[in-house]
């Protein structure tokens, strides 16, 4: 005798069709199928961060950026926490998310100053923190645009208020990274001539009033 392939929510073609709602459904299993495999990569994307901010730790020599690595480490070790916890209960985790707040200040030099040429280390003694900050850079912008683009797709409301809660953060901490790259000239801020500036920024201009929206029988009139 052949098994019925049919769950119990639901019914073979021509029969009554029910779908369970997410109410019906207990915190931990509230989850949509691309919830789960998104949520896999943003975690497994932290981790990645919090390990290679530790073998960065290695070759750091100035104070300031070691002090950076630590701070940030610290907060998205927790943030880790926290997504993690939501993530497996699908409750509201033991704290709510924290707010990073960077040590920077948001002065920017703008400019280009001469400089060598980049090119790959040769050796393992070439690293350097000029380095070690540019890939930091590069790790925490990912990681934001990750947990961004995850959020509009999460199916349980408090996985996704950590992540929409996280994403300022990491945007913070990667604004950190530019400001310090900025001050040591590694991240170099050229400008616009002053004429070209004003040109680019006068070419918008708001609308004032309110627009008149075409209604359905203008936008499909029937063919002749």
């Amino acid at each position: 005798m052949m098994q019925n392939q049919y769950t119990s929510s639901q019914q073979p073609f021509g029969g009554q069709f029910q779908m369970p709602q997410s109410n019906q459904i207990p915190n931990q299993m509230n989850h949509g199928g691309h919830e789960v495999f998104d949520l896999h990569e943003v975690l497994s994307g932290m981790i990645n961060v919090l390990d290679q901010y530790m073998m960065f730790r290695v070759f750091v020599k100035g104070p300031e950026l070691m002090n950076m690595i630590d701070r940030q480490y610290s907060f998205i070790l927790d943030n880790y926490n926290i997504t993690c916890e939501a993530f497996q209960t699908g409750t509201e985790p033991s704290h709510h998310t924290k707010k990073y707040m960077m040590n920077e200040s948001n002065t920017v030099t703008f400019g280009i100053k001469p400089s060598q040429p980049k090119k790959p280390n040769q050796s393992i003694e070439d690293i350097n923190d000029q380095g070690i900050a540019g890939h930091m850079l590069g790790l925490i912008k990912s990681t934001a645009s990750l947990l961004t683009m995850t959020s509009l797709e999460v199916t349980n409301p408090v996985v996704r208020r950590v992540l929409v809660d996280s994403v300022p953060n990491f945007v913070e901490m990667a604004y950190e990274i530019f400001l310090y790259q900025n001050k040591q000239h590694q991240y170099q801020v050229p400008q616009l001539s002053q004429q070209d500036m004003n040109s680019m920024v006068q070419g918008f201009a708001p609308i004032t009033g309110q627009p008149t929206m075409p209604t359905p029988s203008q936008m499909y009139k029937p063919m002749q």
